[in-house]
């Protein structure tokens, strides 16, 4: 895998956009399949593409989309800010169209200047398993894999490799 370079999220959606009918190839043959060593490919690849990539240096899922924010994330960083729970969703979240908590604002409003997270300890389950691409049973989220291809330099770079293997 070459050297992962950082892209700004309008150039990842128009470099998906331009592989949209490879990618879509690709993960519906995925789907339809569901190869044996699906999982052992991708955590090769994602372990790869982690030596190569610094999340610092991108932010942009914590810039340009928010996690899903559990009861027990919000019980979590409510205590970290000093606050009740209850005082926390009403500042910090909304429910969205699927009745999920997420924050109200993007960029996160945890993110600081230098794309540190000031929470990092306390930070919601979703931003510590992002991009997803080291879990179990991956054909399961190769749907929100491909939304994520727009997102993280990671993900497209995975997606790109994964595109070059025969299935």
């Amino acid at each position: 895998m070459d050297k992962i370079l950082y892209y700004k999220p309008e150039q990842l959606k128009e470099m998906t956009a331009n592989n949209r009918q490879e990618f879509t190839a690709l993960f519906q043959k995925l789907r339809k399949k569901k190869p044996k060593n699906l999982d052992s490919v991708v955590h090769q690849l994602h372990n790869e593409a982690f030596d190569r990539f610094d999340c610092l240096d991108c932010a942009n899922c914590c810039s340009s989309i928010s996690p899903i924010v559990t009861d027990k994330d919000a019980d979590r960083l409510a205590k970290s800010q000093k606050m009740k729970s209850a005082d926390f969703i009403a500042s910090y979240l909304y429910k969205d169209e699927d009745n999920d908590f997420v924050f109200q604002q993007t960029p996160c409003p945890f993110l600081m200047a230098d794309n540190y997270c000031c929470v990092y300890e306390n930070r919601p389950r979703a931003c510590r398993e992002y991009p997803h691409t080291d879990r179990s049973r991956f054909y399961q989220i190769l749907k929100l894999s491909q939304k994520n291809c727009e997102v993280c330099p990671i993900v497209f770079a995975i997606t790109k490799e994964l595109a070059k293997q025969e299935w």
